[in-house]
């Protein structure tokens, strides 16, 4: 909760930029926005593709692309992933994967999607160095307290691993089976080309629907550099522990906006409407598809 009531603070101190953005809602291009409505569904099948990928045994195809988008909607009703995570666990062990193995295809699947994301900010960074100050995405003496911070949490898992014998048997034995997951998949061609084909097509269309957006609201950004602050922000989010990253996103993204050169009122406008398009028009047909698959014991 303490992300939300952050999120909440920052938008009451910044009640004015909200309204002005909420005031531009009605000047966009409707074409656009219907484009980012169907980039946004290419997202659940490159999802699909990436959790084929992470499994030597065919999955059924048209299960596994509903399963993804009933995944969106249970992943925000738990925070970082969870839901999601469930979902598909759920739905490899109904397959005929053991638990076992059905959590180490999470891991491949998690290891590509977070590879292929920082992957992808890295290569647009190195091919537009300019694009994003990140100076301007910390508030002033914030990093020290956060390496302190992450320093302290692989500390702490260390100190875990080293002190709980049953701990290491279990991490040992899982670390064993995901490596054997591993070059079984990529033994195989067709499924490391899913696996990391889909793991970067997956940010990809993300960014390209915040583009799509940032265009129908004429946001005087350069796509490659609104691509970057997407990427950027979505990077920096991962470990905040709220559903969906719910408001995390949202702060994270008007900040990277406004970081590349876009008006403050118009990058709260395009986060929002982002964000209206990739969670919350599929969140009740996600959430009843989610119902239905489990009706039908599919997951």
């Amino acid at each position: 909760m303490l992300p939300l009531l952050l999120v909440t603070v920052i938008a009451v101190r910044h009640r004015a930029v909200l309204a002005e953005g909420f005031s531009l809602l009605t000047t966009a291009r409707w074409p656009w926005l219907l484009a980012a409505a169907g980039v946004t569904c290419l997202t659940w099948v490159a999802a699909a593709f990436t959790r084929q990928g992470a499994v030597v045994e065919r999955l059924p195809r048209r299960r596994l692309l509903a399963t993804q988008f009933a995944a969106g909607a249970a992943n925000h009703m738990l925070p970082t992933g969870l839901g999601a995570s469930a979902v598909n666990l759920r739905f490899m062990t109904v397959c005929g994967l053991s638990p076992a193995r059905s959590s180490a295809a999470l891991a491949l699947y998690l290891l590509a999607e977070s590879a292929g994301r920082v992957g992808l900010l890295a290569a647009l960074l190195v091919t537009f160095p300019g694009a994003l100050p990140f100076g301007s995405l910390l508030p002033e003496g914030a990093l020290g307290p956060l390496l302190v911070a992450g320093g302290a949490v692989v500390a702490a898992a260390a100190g875990v691993l080293a002190a709980v014998r049953p701990v290491r048997r279990v991490v040992r034995a899982f670390l064993e089976t995901a490596l054997s997951e591993a070059r079984s998949v990529h033994a195989l061609p067709s499924r490391a080309l899913a696996l990391w084909g889909g793991a970067l097509a997956f940010p990809a269309l993300q960014a390209t629907v915040l583009v799509l957006v940032g265009v129908a609201f004429g946001l005087a950004v350069p796509p490659a550099h609104m691509a970057v602050a997407y990427l950027a922000a979505t990077v920096a989010v991962a470990l905040v522990p709220t559903p969906g990253g719910l408001g995390s996103v949202e702060t994270a993204l008007v900040v990277a906006l406004v970081a590349v050169g876009g008006a403050a009122a118009t990058a709260t406008a395009v986060v929002l409407v982002f964000r209206v398009v990739t969670v919350w028009v599929p969140l009740l047909p996600g959430a009843l598809t989610l119902a239905a698959l489990v009706r039908l014991k599919v997951i």
